[in-house]
């Protein structure tokens, strides 16, 4: 009898999975009138949210996040630069997201994947465009010496909700960042103190201590996919695979819309849904803000 009704159970298990391959918006359908997913989670819930920061010992700041299986390693190199005529008091941010193979069966070796130039344009352009960070912060002499700050993002498992999870690596690396300590030389110079050669004079450091910068209006995002009447938070990447509608909201730390991207889908007739997916990621927003504050307490007791 045992061996009987364990192989009816695998027998139901496998058409289960067929039905699932094969028809996978009816399989999602089946779930969704009893307002759940596949993965037990409600329609409106996001995955478990992890951060950890200073992730990378040789980084200025850096951070892990994992967003359910969606996992980004996020760290920042600071360089001295010149700044440009424009912006004399100025420094700068550069940010590169990484896809490899690794991460995805989708991305192949030896060739770059499709969304990562997208996702560090998207990621550029929310930062600067929150005003998350005072460029004149980065400012070592005006007109001779600022900082340049190299913010690379490596996605580790690509599971759904890429620019999200990459988003709040950027965020929770630039909230570890420490700025190193400079000094001049005899010349002027200035020098990352700890790179200055023993017995070399030098003058007062610019900045006596390593420092953190100030970080205001942090922008947080919630990406959703549409489907008929249902949206579904955060969603994985099979859930991504078969819903083409999908909307990324970001809100900064005060609430207020810094962007929305809807990249692709048909045109959405209702502004409802819209205004739905604002309303999901204002929660998104504190749940994100607790994860942040409670990784960044974790770090300076440790």
């Amino acid at each position: 009898m045992g061996s009987s009704n364990a192989s009816g159970d695998i027998s139901a298990d496998m058409e289960i999975d067929a039905f699932r391959r094969l028809f996978p918006v009816q399989f999602y359908e089946r779930h969704f009138v009893k307002s759940l997913r596949p993965d037990a989670r409600t329609l409106n819930s996001a995955r478990d949210t992890s951060v950890a920061l200073g992730a990378v010992s040789s980084a200025n700041g850096s951070a892990l996040v994992k967003i359910g299986c969606t996992t980004m390693l996020a760290a920042i190199k600071m360089e001295i630069m010149t700044p440009s005529t424009e912006s004399p008091d100025e420094g700068n941010l550069a940010i590169e997201f990484h896809m490899p193979p690794i991460c995805s069966p989708l991305v192949r070796p030896g060739r770059p994947a499709d969304a990562a130039p997208v996702i560090s344009k998207q990621l550029a352009d929310t930062i600067l465009s929150a005003g998350m960070i005072n460029l004149k912060e980065l400012c070592l002499v005006s007109g001779k010496a600022a900082w340049m700050a190299y913010l690379d993002i490596c996605c580790l498992d690509a599971d759904g909700a890429l620019f999200d999870a990459a988003l709040l690596s950027a965020v929770a690396a630039f909230s570890s960042l420490r700025i190193p300590v400079v000094s001049l030389n005899d010349e002027g110079r200035v020098f990352i103190s700890e790179e200055m050669e023993e017995g070399k004079s030098k003058r007062e450091p610019v900045n006596k201590e390593q420092r953190k910068l100030t970080l205001s209006n942090i922008p947080f995002s919630l990406t959703c996919v549409l489907h008929k009447n249902y949206i579904l938070a955060d969603p994985n990447a099979e859930e991504e695979s078969i819903i083409e509608t999908s909307v990324t909201v970001v809100l900064n730390s005060s609430g207020q819309l810094v962007s929305l991207y809807k990249p692709g889908g048909p045109v959405l007739a209702y502004t409802a849904a819209i205004q739905d997916c604002v309303a999901l990621t204002k929660q998104r927003v504190q749940e994100l803000q607790i994860i942040l504050n409670e990784a960044i307490s974790d770090m300076e007791v440790d």
